[in-house]
């Protein structure tokens, strides 16, 4: 098991003590922890920990590193792979395990996806493509509609979204833990028009939102960004936001409810109280560096009708906090469209004292049967959660 200490010593800084207004010098200590990857056996699935009435079982395995998932109406599921390529799955016999698996498109270092009118929409670092998807799910030649999105730097897994009004959202991460960008469509999230494809940014100050979704019933954008490293191990929170257009939400200056990260100081000689009131603070937050991946709003009619129109997101889970955290699978009640408490959905992937895992959650996908697809980078198993209600 590799476990190290990492100390950090923060100089003075006029106004910081973890965004509270201690002048004096700080000390923030910092961890390395990974719990070691275990086999995802028949015996330790058995032991994930669901809400009663819920079932668990291999969707697909053996897959690599699998990431983002997008499915078409007849419920072929199209996979991102760390390995640069796209797979479909198909469960063509309805028994809740994929019969088909194969590769269809080598692309390389594609990660998001969605599917609008037979195309399949792929995101890479720097470019966007789309290829027609054909009626036995292979895929033609890949069409580049993007090619100028900034580099990726730290964060490089980009994610794509169609919105409810038709327009293609994009979330670009920063390329660092937390530093001043030099371009303006990093550590952001844009929106681009399908007429000619030209963009712009719609929200900033966003680390790294790769998991954001609509609620259905008010349309409001919300995202999950992951917080930033190093302030410690409660330190920063991650952050399920609002996303307005035009909204700043703080990075890399401002975090959480209004606090000052002190390595970055605001732009234009501005004090961190100036700044603060030109950002929007999150709605609600959760344990820092669980590495929220992936976030959908449940529209399915499989599920118990309470969990309508809630928001499910996978945690990745922390590599850098002394107790791991994350590794999970939760549920936020949205009540009246707006958030509410979250519950944990599928936790169990931590096992041996939380010194090992056998699961990193990443991607989501709805299935037309209502049923929930979650898939796992370690193991490279796709799991298909259900309800029989029995």
């Amino acid at each position: 098991m590799n476990r190290f200490l990492l100390a950090i010593l923060i100089c003075a800084m006029p106004g910081f003590a973890l965004g509270q207004g201690n002048k004096e010098a700080e000390k923030i200590v910092g961890h390395v922890f990974k719990p070691k990857t275990v086999e995802a056996t028949k015996e330790r699935i058995n032991s994930l920990k669901l809400p009663d009435g819920f079932d668990i079982e291999v969707f697909a395995d053996q897959l690599g590193k699998p990431r983002m998932m997008a499915v078409t109406q007849d419920g072929k599921v199209y996979v991102t792979r760390r390995a640069g390529d796209v797979y479909l799955l198909s469960d063509d016999n309805k028994d809740g395990k994929a019969e088909v698996k194969k590769k269809v498109l080598q692309l390389d270092k594609v990660h998001g996806l969605d599917i609008k009118d037979d195309w399949l929409y792929m995101v890479t670092v720097n470019e966007v493509y789309r290829a027609r998807i054909n009626k036995n799910g292979d895929l033609g030649k890949p069409e580049k509609i993007m090619s100028d999105l900034p580099d990726g730097g730290q964060h490089a897994n980009r994610t794509l979204a169609f919105g409810p009004e038709g327009k293609l959202y994009i979330s670009i991460g920063s390329t660092c833990n937390a530093c001043d960008e030099t371009r303006e469509e990093s550590a952001t999230l844009v929106v681009a028009d399908p007429k000619d494809w030209s963009r712009e940014v719609y929200a900033k100050g966003l680390r790294n939102t790769i998991g954001f979704d609509w609620e259905p019933n008010t349309r409001d954008l919300y995202g999950m960004d992951h917080g930033i490293d190093w302030l410690g191990d409660e330190q920063q929170k991650e952050e399920l936001n609002k996303l307005v257009k035009g909204g700043n939400y703080g990075w890399p200056y401002i975090y959480g409810e209004g606090h000052h990260n002190p390595a970055d100081e605001p732009p234009h000689n501005m004090t961190y109280e100036e700044y603060a009131k030109k950002v929007t603070n999150p709605v609600k937050t959760y344990t820092a560096h669980s590495s929220p991946l992936d976030m959908l709003f449940y529209t399915g009619e499989q599920f118990p009708e309470e969990y309508r129109n809630d928001a499910i997101v996978t945690f990745h889970g922390s590599w850098n906090r002394e107790k791991a955290v994350g590794y999970k699978v939760i549920r936020i009640n949205f009540k009246d469209g707006k958030p509410a408490e979250a519950t944990d959905l599928v936790t169990g992937f931590l096992v041996n004292n939380d010194k090992e895992q056998f699961g990193r959650v990443t991607g989501l996908a709805m299935l037309p049967d209502g049923s929930l697809l979650i898939s796992d980078d370690a193991n490279g198993v796709i799991y298909r959660l259900s309800y029989s209600g029995s």
